[in-house]
């Protein structure tokens, strides 16, 4: 009488028998939050970047048009860092808000020089 033990499952696969419970853990609830934030933050700051850089190529008698461009980098500046600040639940009068200011102040700077 041979006794044949179960075969032993690889470990990546699922094992139906015991099955592996639902990890509710609040630590990487925060990690996935700073890794959203951080990729929304800089994702929005690119394009508010791209704008201003975008602004300095125009012809040379283009103001109006320059000055556009930086306004609306400046606007995707300010809501980059409140998409931030909202996704953390955070308050959104906030002095960091005028860091997102800061590509199209710079933009301007450069255009209008």
């Amino acid at each position: 009488m041979t006794s044949t033990a179960p075969a032993k499952r690889p470990r990546h696969l699922m094992d139906p028998a015991n099955p592996v419970r639902p990890v509710n853990d609040a630590s990487l609830t925060n990690v996935q939050r700073w890794v959203l934030s951080v990729l929304a933050v800089f994702t929005i700051m690119h394009l508010a970047v791209g704008i201003a850089i975008g602004s300095l190529f125009l012809r040379e008698d283009a103001i109006g048009p320059r000055i556009g461009l930086n306004v609306i980098a400046a606007a995707f500046g300010v809501l980059g860092i409140g998409f931030g600040r909202l996704i953390h639940r955070a308050t959104l009068a906030t002095p960091w808000l005028l860091l997102g200011v800061v590509p199209g102040v710079v933009g301007m700077v450069l255009a209008l020089r």
